[in-house]
């Protein structure tokens, strides 16, 4: 038996399903999960010794690729230190003060150990801040197994009645559901309806300001300043949940580059360097709600700890310093370029096609049999076949050495350890895997 192999049936013994988090089981491309042995660069390597080009990047966190030496350098300097105190150190204040300095439309942030925590503690802000207690979330938006927003739009959507919204996942209580409103992407006019329904009862209303839990579903600017104005007009808070853009689509992510300034922010992924490290921020009068200094209360034992604060804030340092943004802005527009010069035309000769849905270093592929299909903007629209093409190219893939996301919704990300050696090489590699397709 190969070791890879026996280590699979041995976590699945003492780990429910063998994985500790859902998608690493690998159940939607039909295959067993690889068994990860170590990373560098921009490549992974299984436990028997085979490497992958990696475009999942620990989904997302690794913008400077596995291993990068400033890095690995800064926790093990750090490692001598100490793992953990519980108290405040320097280098919290360090990263905060990077953070603050150069994102105008925050003035604090509080650290935390997930993009989940974040953005949990960012709705109990929010609903301590306004008083309020319901919150609007969009189909097709995730934000982390909170039980709030771990539910869907219901039959009661058109009519807006208290059934609005119903769990999916088991283990969520009703009353926790029916505070929160799931709402179509896109669609303005059922927000505006949803707040004059719910006159002064909404906190918050949040959202991925560019979606991509569910594929990478574009959303024009006109519906996000909307929101902004909407919240605005009603005195809800606006909550950007940037957990997956935050500090890649530019340091101020999405929110500085379109320039949408929301009244929270949470984040997550880069901002720990591939520790676990999530945040949220906002501007001071809101922040002075949280205790020691007002009465939201939020703590954890692990928030700012200083092995992942070190992580981060070399991270973080070495993107501005090495104009990491401006390089992978640079890998994005070569993949563009190379995908619609050499993949189009294969596609001609094929049943079906491939949108590339592409911001910056995020990039998604939409598979449809309908060749009039275009990228959707919403959950609902994606094409139920391609999840099935999916499955068949991701096997191919691999076997020619790159590893994508094992799942057909979820996006794959580009780091500064890859060259355009690398993009072509993926190009190279997804010509052959599409060709070998039955």
């Amino acid at each position: 038996m190969k070791k890879a192999e026996k280590i699979w049936n041995d976590s699945q013994k003492y780990i429910p399903g063998g994985v500790n988090s859902p998608v690493r089981a690998y159940k939607s491309v039909g295959r067993k999960p690889l068994i990860i042995k170590q990373g560098k660069g921009c490549y992974i390597f299984d436990q028997e010794g085979r490497s992958y080009l990696d475009f999942v990047n620990s989904w997302g966190p690794l913008i400077l690729g596995h291993s990068p030496k400033p890095v690995v350098k800064a926790i093990r300097k750090q490692l001598k230190k100490g793992t953990s105190f519980g108290a405040a150190t320097e280098v919290e204040m360090q990263l905060a003060k990077l953070i603050v300095k150069n994102i105008d439309f925050i003035d604090q942030i509080r650290f935390v150990s997930s993009g989940t925590e974040a953005v949990m503690s960012a709705l109990r802000l929010a609903r301590g801040f306004t008083g309020r207690e319901k919150i609007i979330k969009f189909s097709g938006c995730y934000h982390g197994h909170v039980d709030s927003l771990l539910v869907n739009a219901g039959s009661g959507l058109l009519t807006f009645s208290e059934d609005i919204s119903e769990a999916s996942s088991k283990g969520i209580p009703k009353g926790t559901a029916q505070d929160t409103l799931s709402l179509p992407l896109g669609d303005l006019a059922i927000v505006e309806r949803a707040l004059e329904q719910y006159k002064d009862q909404v906190a918050a209303i949040i959202i991925e300001p560019l979606p991509a839990n569910s594929g990478l579903l574009k959303q024009d600017t006109s519906f996000l300043q909307g929101l902004r104005d909407l919240c605005d007009q009603h005195k809800s808070l606006l909550i950007f949940d940037e957990v997956i853009s935050g500090f890649r689509l530019g340091f101020s992510g999405f929110a500085g580059k379109y320039g949408i300034a929301p009244d929270i922010v949470t984040y997550g992924k880069i901002i720990g360097g591939g520790l676990p490290v999530g945040a949220f921020a906002s501007r001071k009068e809101i922040m002075q709600e949280l205790a020691p200094i007002g009465g939201v209360y939020q703590a954890g034992t692990l928030s700012g700890n200083p092995l992942a604060m070190r992580s981060g804030l070399m991270t973080l340092e070495t993107l501005l310093k090495n104009n990491g943004y401006k390089k992978l802005s640079n890998l994005g527009q070569k993949l563009k370029k190379e995908f619609n010069k050499k993949i189009a035309l294969i596609l001609e000769k094929k049943n079906f096609i491939i949108n590339l849905v592409q911001e910056d270093s995020i990039f998604w592929m939409s598979f449809s049999n309908d060749k009039n299909s275009e990228a959707p903007s919403q959950a609902e629209q994606i094409a139920a076949e391609g999840a099935v093409i999916y499955q068949k190219l991701f096997k191919n893939l691999l076997k020619y050495g790159v590893h994508l996301a094992p799942s057909s919704y979820e996006v794959g990300f580009l780091s500064t350890a890859m060259t355009n050696q690398e993009i072509e090489f993926f190009i190279s590699s997804l010509k052959k895997a599409i060709n070998s397709l039955e």
